[in-house]
């Protein structure tokens, strides 16, 4: 009887243990907000180096090297949520819509300088495994990084601008270069949690 006993409290331990570990997940998982609470909005265009050096100021922007070279400038935009996550943040994606090519450098600004950088990390890999649209994710662990992204740290940075030079493609080039047509500029969105986990992404553009 005893050993009976024992058994059904190890069973009970073992699905309370599972349980637990399934129900953090889905809070770990769990959107404090979707897309429509941020009604995010976004613009790229191509411009000559005075309007770029001017929308970034005092930022210091991108310089092109010659004629051949295009100058990016973006801009994106939201509102902000009724019930904001504390320590979330954002990622701003431009990327080559055919390819998911990314910039090599990425100047940026916002209505909180401090709280933008650019880079790359994580998020936008566990992204692309959920939305193919994004761009392919990398093959395994040892394949390089390429290119940068945009991190935004606090949901009161909006609007923020953004600015990159598209050269001249080399042979295997592996980041965004020109020459190219501004409808194959993707721009995106990434809900990031503060262990990382990503919430969801939305195509703003392209």
């Amino acid at each position: 009887m005893r050993q009976r006993v024992g058994l059904i409290l190890g069973v009970v331990m073992v699905l309370a243990g599972v349980g637990g570990v399934a129900g953090w997940r889905w809070w770990q998982g769990r959107a404090p907000y979707g897309p429509e609470a941020l009604g995010a909005r976004a613009t790229v265009e191509f411009v000559d180096q005075a309007t770029a050096n001017a929308a970034l100021a005092p930022v210091n922007a991108v310089y092109a090297n010659g004629a051949e070279d295009q100058i990016v400038l973006g801009r994106v935009a939201w509102n902000r949520p009724p019930h904001p996550q504390p320590d979330g943040s954002l990622r701003i994606v431009l990327a080559d819509k055919r390819n998911g090519l990314l910039p090599g450098f990425i100047a940026v600004t916002s209505a909180q300088p401090d709280q933008v950088i650019t880079g790359m990390d994580s998020a936008l890999e566990t992204a692309r495994s959920r939305y193919p649209w994004l761009g392919p994710a990398r093959e395994s662990a040892d394949t390089m990084w390429a290119g940068s992204v945009v991190t935004v740290s606090s949901i009161d940075a909006s609007p923020v601008t953004f600015q990159t030079v598209l050269r001249e493609a080399q042979p295997e080039s592996l980041v965004l270069s020109g020459p190219m047509a501004i409808e194959d500029l993707l721009v995106a969105l990434i809900c990031v949690g503060p262990d990382g986990q990503v919430y969801w992404a939305q195509r703003l553009l392209n």
